[in-house]
């Protein structure tokens, strides 16, 4: 099984950080990564991600986990479980105002082999994307 994770610290509340994650129109505005996220970020909720790695494509997922100023979960593949891809977002609070952040990412499925060796290097674009989640984090403060 192929995966990516990014961690980083960031001087602002699991609140602050939590609401820049679930604001799904504004992803733009502060991602350098993502192109834009179309739907609303919420339990059981459809998405489409674009992103700047692949220009113009939709990744539909589905929120499958919500666990308010937690723990998100992204879901999307082919059906019949011949391949999943599955991105957990995480949050712990380390001590007052400030969090630690963590997002994953792995391929599962039948297909997972084959299909990994087709996906780019996206650890790279997992650490910008928590870079800037910290920077428009602890610029609202």
């Amino acid at each position: 099984m192929r995966a990516f994770a990014t961690a980083i610290s960031i001087h602002a509340p699991a609140e602050r950080v939590w609401s820049i994650l679930t604001n799904a129109a504004d992803y733009p505005s502060w991602s350098s990564t993502v192109e834009r996220v179309v739907g609303t970020i919420a339990p059981g909720a459809k998405v489409a991600v674009y992103t700047k790695a692949s220009p113009g494509r939709a990744f539909p997922l589905t929120v499958t986990g919500f666990e308010p100023n937690r723990r998100m979960v992204w879901s999307g593949g082919m059906p019949m479980g011949l391949f999943r891809g599955t991105r957990t977002y995480t949050l712990a609070p380390r001590a007052p105002g400030m969090v630690d952040f963590s997002m994953r990412e792995e391929f599962s499925g039948f297909l997972a082999p084959l299909i990994s060796r087709s996906i780019p290097d996206l650890q790279p674009s997992f650490d910008q994307f928590a870079a800037d989640l910290k920077a428009r984090a602890e610029s609202a403060a």
